[in-house]
């Protein structure tokens, strides 16, 4: 799963999706890649985020893991409005094992995926056995 943060303080907002992770029911962090910094995505200006991915295993179906991630971005004030617009903490589902999904609210593998170079790359450093980062 990808976290981002472009609002306020951005790595406060990131240490706090990191650590409720670790709250979530049937669910265990296993790693997390390092930080960067990323120019944002999109059409609309903005400053640029900091990234991070973070990899569990969960018994939770994708829909409840969304809920709880709905749930960790609201705690921090995320307002749902403007696409494509700056968060002060975005969670995204990337990839759920090797399923996809494709509802209007879910899609996994996550579209942006094949074009989105950080998270290639932080995909990367997990699959290498990454630690856990802070």
């Amino acid at each position: 799963m990808a976290l981002g943060s472009n609002l306020g303080e951005r790595a406060a907002h990131l240490a706090h999706a990191r650590a409720r992770l670790t709250t979530l029911p049937r669910t265990q962090l296993l790693a997390f890649s390092g930080v960067e910094e990323t120019a944002p995505v999109g059409p609309v200006p903005q400053g640029p985020y900091l990234n991070q991915m973070a990899l569990i295993e969960t018994g939770l179906t994708a829909r409840e893991l969304l809920g709880h991630l709905h749930a960790i971005e609201a705690e921090r004030g995320r307002e749902r409005g403007l696409r494509w617009g700056p968060r002060t903490l975005d969670l995204d589902i990337v990839r759920f094992g090797e399923r996809a999904i494709r509802e209007p609210d879910l899609v996994i593998p996550h579209p942006e995926l094949p074009r989105r170079d950080f998270w290639l790359r932080e995909i990367a450093e997990l699959e290498r056995g990454a630690p856990a980062h802070v």
